[in-house]
């Protein structure tokens, strides 16, 4: 695995490629210095950040297409129609992903937005996700040529037995959660980086929200900040936000499901696979850059 450890980036990156997500796509995206990429291992906050960061580029805006106007830019679906989309906007870009970090192209001048949350949340948020989804998603999914791994299917089973196969099987079907997160806790101390918690999201909205405009360089008076943090609710994100992206935000319901065992198992992994600050920092949040 390349170590992206400084803003010189290896040269060209990883490549990495999923059910859902290949990141060769990327190589048809010409950065611009004034972009956003954020990212995520999914169900982390990422939808969350893009409302927000979205709300700062569109002075407030109570707008409903949010996928449109920040795609997911690895995803292997609709990828040549995303592609020209986000090819032909003029705004300034926000554009999501779902890669390590070492996979993705590298500038100094853009700006890298990283989402994280405690892993037993994501999987109870994946499987309320999967359950939720579409039909056709899955039959767009698996029809995509160069598909990695067994065919997506809507699961089946309850939430623990999916977050039993899903700790198995490293995060499938998004694949490689722990090095996901190692990817990104490498990269905290560069200056166009900046790592987010899910729990910090939620215990401390406003404060997140100054902080975020600060490190992107927007301004915000007032007025604007006051409709961002009006857009920004997941209740008002619920009722904007198309398809099932927003559920109930909740973290910790795993908490009384899984065995005692089972919960410090998790622990126990962290620890082992990302060293005792970043599983720390995962497990509830704080200013990442100061570890």
């Amino acid at each position: 695995m390349a170590n992206p450890t400084d803003a010189r980036r290896p040269d060209p990156p990883r490549i990495f490629r999923s059910a859902l997500a290949d990141s060769t796509i990327w190589d048809q995206v010409t950065l611009r210095d004034d972009d956003i990429i954020i990212g995520s291992y999914a169900k982390s906050g990422t939808t969350w950040t893009q409302q927000i960061v979205g709300q700062m580029i569109f002075d407030g805006e109570d707008f409903s297409d949010l996928g449109t106007r920040s795609p997911w830019v690895d995803m292997r679906v609709h990828r040549d129609a995303a592609i020209a989309r986000i090819e032909a906007q003029t705004h300034r870009r926000f554009l999501k992903t779902h890669l390590p970090a070492d996979a993705l192209p590298w500038s100094e001048n853009v700006r890298y937005l990283y989402l994280a949350r405690d892993g037993r949340d994501v999987a109870w948020s994946l499987h309320n996700h999967f359950v939720n989804e579409r039909p056709d998603f899955f039959t767009d999914v698996n029809a995509v040529p160069g598909r990695v791994g067994p065919p997506l299917e809507r699961p089946t089973n309850t939430v623990v037995e999916f977050y039993r196969d899903w700790v198995a099987g490293n995060g499938f079907p998004m694949t490689g959660y722990w090095d996901n997160i190692r990817s990104w806790w490498a990269v905290r101390h560069l200056p166009n980086v900046r790592l987010i918690h899910y729990a910090d999201l939620k215990a401390d909205l406003p404060g997140e929200v100054d902080r975020l405009a600060a490190f992107l360089g927007i301004p915000l008076d007032a007025g604007m900040r006051g409709r961002i943090l009006d857009h920004a609710t997941l209740d008002h994100m619920r009722d904007r936000v198309k398809g099932v992206l927003v559920n109930k935000g909740t973290n910790g319901r795993w908490r009384g499901t899984l065995t005692a065992r089972e919960a410090a198992a998790w622990e126990t992994r962290a620890v082992e696979e990302l060293g005792a600050d970043c599983a720390r920092w995962l497990a509830k949040g704080g200013n990442a850059a100061a570890m």
